[in-house]
C-alpha cells in the first residue's frame, strides 16, 4: 500500500511552447463563446466554438514550433 507522501505528480520539464488564458462569455448552441489570450505573444482572438478554440490554439502552437526551427537553421 502506497502512502500519501509517495505518489509523485507528473511536472512540466523544458520549455513551454504555450499558455492560454480562456474567457468563456456566453454558452449557447451547446457551445462556447469567448476570447483567447496566448500570453507568451501577448496576443488576443475570438472564439465562436470550443472548436474554433481549440483550433486557434493548435495553429498557435504550430506557428510557434515553425519559429523555433527556422530560428535554429
Amino acid at each position: 500500500m502506497r502512502k500519501k507522501d509517495d505518489i509523485k505528480i507528473p511536472r512540466t520539464v523544458g520549455s513551454t511552447k504555450g499558455t492560454f488564458e480562456i474567457t468563456v462569455k456566453f454558452t449557447q448552441n451547446a457551445t462556447w463563446q469567448g476570447q483567447i489570450f496566448w500570453v507568451e505573444r501577448n496576443r488576443k482572438q475570438h472564439f465562436r466554438s470550443a472548436f474554433e478554440m481549440i483550433r486557434l490554439m493548435d495553429e498557435a502552437l504550430i506557428e510557434e514550433t515553425e519559429s523555433d526551427k527556422a530560428i535554429n537553421l
